[in-house]
């Protein structure tokens, strides 16, 4: 029990290499119904002390070659030396990966107890929902992501978010393992038990995702048409905030914008920070940006930097507006930022530390996340960042958005992974809350996506493309988009109140 072997470090490595295939883009999607049981068969006979490492092991293989990207964002634009790039990555999914070894070392526990499948999921969906939360959260590709293609089982989502699809993958691994390979552990009532309940429960989901992609189907097809256009101008990243190329970057997007004109838009998307000036200051660059909606007879939504004067301070926000071609409506700025990109966590106390990506900025969060528009359209806004955060975008549906807009500029993560996992995450955004989504990014992937999950329209990589599509809008409130994550936040307290329960029990 208190010995690893070579093979059992092998079983946990390989179930980290086939969570991180289950993922865009390589979306092997159905590894991920089998990909923790080599991990379950390397704890057999294991102490608490082994299950955790184990888990551990598991999680460094996973989150390693899952994130890699991290070393691209930081040497390339954060001008890191190699040394250190490597060693923020193996600091964050060293992070990461304590939370499959915390699920390791809880299920190790017990493993033998009756419905012990049902409780490792409850657990691991309790982990998941930490990790969105602790030290402002990184719930970059939560389990459920990998199912983003398979329509009729996500629209679960609608009730209990991707944490829902999660509880499944968990709970079908954990099936498989007690019963045919963990058989000498499990009593064969307790296990015949759990697959009636989890064949009952897959039978449910499937049923209910069938009919609710047909329902909102039904509703993308009626209800009021609204003409989008999203600019993908594929503004390298190298020259996006050098001075001598800003005019050069206006009149890209307004020619793209113009020569869209024909398709009668009444919204034109640009990116995140598509402007990269203050808009606000209504320089001459400011007045091209404006005349874009005069020359569309739409509405234009963009990203700027923009700043406030506080008393002897300036704050400077990472802002969204919306204006016509006589007014500005309304503005978004960032709630969430990201940690030591946007800005410094702790720099008051911490003074030594410096942002990892000077180039992006030193901002500061908004602080009415609200959903902005005008007055017969209202959309909720959500920041590069933001997208993998389901709070926010339920606000915005709690507060009447009818559409979301996801700006982003991934031209930091160069060619790489992290585009694609971006875009799986925003599909359930929109399957969460009931809401389309028109999705638009620097260099991609800029995409249009219906309430049901379904990407109707996507762009190529570092690409210059312009999308359109009409989009019928229906408000109609989900359960989730009501309520938000009853169903991870119950698993919680589950989760603690047994582990109470045990350590009571142990110390009798």
């Amino acid at each position: 029990m208190n010995r690893m072997s070579l093979k059992d470090v092998g079983l946990a490595v390989l179930s980290g290499l086939m969570l991180t295939v289950s993922f865009a883009p390589i979306n092997l999607d159905w590894i991920v119904w089998i990909s923790l049981i080599p991990l379950l068969l390397s704890l057999r006979d294991k102490s608490s002390a082994i299950a955790f490492q184990l888990g551990l092991i598991a999680g460094l293989s996973h989150y390693l070659t899952l994130i890699y990207w991290i070393v691209v964002v930081l040497s390339y634009y954060g001008n890191l030396h190699p040394i250190l790039t490597l060693g923020a990555l193996l600091l964050l999914c060293l992070y990461l990966a304590l939370y499959s070894a915390l699920f390791a070392l809880i299920w190790n526990s017990f493993k033998k107890d009756r419905l012990s499948s049902i409780w490792g999921a409850i657990v691991w969906v309790a982990l998941e929902y930490a990790r969105c939360h602790v030290m402002t959260g990184f719930p970059w590709c939560l389990l459920g992501y990998t199912q983003y293609l398979r329509l009729p089982l996500i629209q679960i989502s609608d009730i209990a978010g991707v944490y829902g699809i999660s509880f499944v993958i968990v709970l079908v691994n954990l099936v498989l393992f007690n019963t045919v390979l963990g058989a000498r552990t499990k009593k064969k009532k307790s296990a015949t038990l759990e697959i009636i309940l989890t064949s009952f429960l897959i039978g449910f989901i499937l049923i209910y995702g069938f009919h609710r992609a047909k329902v909102k189907a039904e509703m993308s097809s009626h209800g009021k048409g609204i003409r989008v256009v999203i600019v993908q101008g594929n503004i390298d990243q190298s020259i996006k905030w050098n001075p001598e190329f800003q005019e050069k970057t206006v009149a890209l997007y307004t020619n793209l914008s113009v020569e869209s004109g024909g398709f009668r838009p009444h919204l034109i998307i640009w990116p995140e920070t598509a402007v990269p000036f203050y808009f606000q200051d209504n320089s001459p660059l400011s007045k091209e940006v404006s005349r874009v909606p005069e020359k569309t007879n739409s509405k234009l939504l963009f990203g700027s930097p923009a700043y406030i004067r506080d008393k002897n301070r300036i704050r400077y926000y990472n802002r969204a507006y919306i204006i016509s071609e006589d007014r500005v409506f309304d503005y978004y700025d960032k709630v969430h930022l990201v940690p030591f990109g946007e800005y410094v966590p702790l720099k008051r106390y911490l003074p030594f530390v410096r942002r990892l990506v000077p180039a992006a900025g030193d901002f500061s969060p908004g602080q009415n996340p609200k959903p902005i528009g005008t007055p017969d359209l209202q959309i909720g806004v959500i920041i590069c960042f933001e997208a993998i955060f389901p709070d926010i975008s339920r606000n915005h549906a709690t507060h009447g958005a009818q559409l979301l807009v996801n700006l982003t500029n991934d031209a930091w993560f160069g060619r790489t992974s992290a585009p694609y996992q971006h875009l799986s995450m925003a599909v359930f955004r929109c399957v969460e809350n009931g809401l389309p989504m028109a999705r638009a990014a620097n260099t991609g992937i800029s995409a249009i996506i219906l309430a049901s999950g379904e990407i109707v329209s996507e762009s190529e990589l570092f690409a210059r493309e312009v999308l359109q599509k009409e989009l019928n809008l229906n408000q109609s409130k989900t359960f989730y988009s009501q309520f938000g994550n009853v169903f991870a936040i119950l698993l919680c307290a589950i989760t603690i109140l047994r582990l109470f329960w045990r350590l009571g029990k142990k110390r009798r």
